[in-house]
């Protein structure tokens, strides 16, 4: 079974994955960063001042190389503030 890691993007800067994880397939990997993606977005709007724009990714790796760049962005533009 492969392992893939999953090096994680975000304003705060990149988090290396050193341990990896083995997965059946790249599918199986994509299907685990688009998850991560889904926590690490709703991390950012519990944390957000209301208004931005957050850019995210994950860089999927194997132990020949980089294999995909998941990304994902939203805007949040409040027009009042609670």
């Amino acid at each position: 079974m492969p392992r893939y890691y999953f090096d994680l993007r975000d304003r705060n800067g990149t988090a290396t994955d050193e341990e990896g994880m083995d997965l059946r397939d790249l599918e199986a990997a994509q299907n685990e960063a688009a998850r991560s993606l889904g926590g690490m977005a709703r991390d950012a709007v519990a944390s957000t001042n209301g208004n931005g724009t957050e850019h995210m990714e994950i860089a999927v790796r194997d132990g020949e190389g980089p294999v995909m760049v998941v990304r994902f962005s939203f805007e949040i533009s409040a027009r009042k503030k609670s």
